[in-house]
């Protein structure tokens, strides 16, 4: 899933947390709930237009990437101050993948291009697990451009439940 999918997910999880429990759990619940529905979502990614790779030179793509990336940051923005923690959380599984330990393995691939260090990426095994173990029977449109309105429907579920929480 998008960003602003895991986002709007992580900050109903805190909202539903804050209602269900006491403090200090909340928070910790709702921070642990957040990490572990990233790759959840992820496993469900297959159902929507997620390709694996950047396709810069398809238009559609483009488009729909800036228009995604636009609405994540309005989502951190309106929701940073109450829900950073979560949104955080949410998005850690990503930040080590994308920033930690792919560059590490480009520079170990720089230096040593038979090395096949951390070739799957930590959290993409989990991803990956979860994927063939609960959710093989999806159809997969990760290459469908039609996949945005399954992310669409998901983002307008997610906002209308925050919604009626708020």
């Amino acid at each position: 899933m998008e960003s602003i999918t895991h986002n709007l997910t992580a900050i109903l999880i805190q909202i539903l947390c804050f209602i269900y429990f006491l403090f200090p759990l909340n928070i910790i619940l709702a921070a642990i709930f957040a990490f572990f529905s990233h790759f959840l979502s992820d496993a469900l990614s297959k159902l929507t237009y997620h390709t694996p790779e950047a396709m810069k030179k398809d238009k559609f793509w483009t488009f729909w990437h800036i228009i995604i990336y636009s609405a994540s940051i309005v989502v951190i923005i309106i929701f940073f101050i109450p829900f950073w923690l979560v949104l955080l959380s949410v998005n850690l599984p990503d930040i080590i993948d994308w920033f930690i330990l792919r560059p590490i393995q480009n520079r170990k691939k720089g230096k040593n291009p038979g090395s096949e260090w951390n070739e799957n990426y930590i959290f993409h095994q989990i991803t990956d697990w979860i994927r063939k173990k609960l959710f093989f029977w999806l159809p997969d449109l990760t290459y469908k451009k039609y996949g945005i309105i399954n992310e669409l429907l998901v983002i307008t579920l997610l906002s209308f439940l925050i919604w009626l929480y708020i």
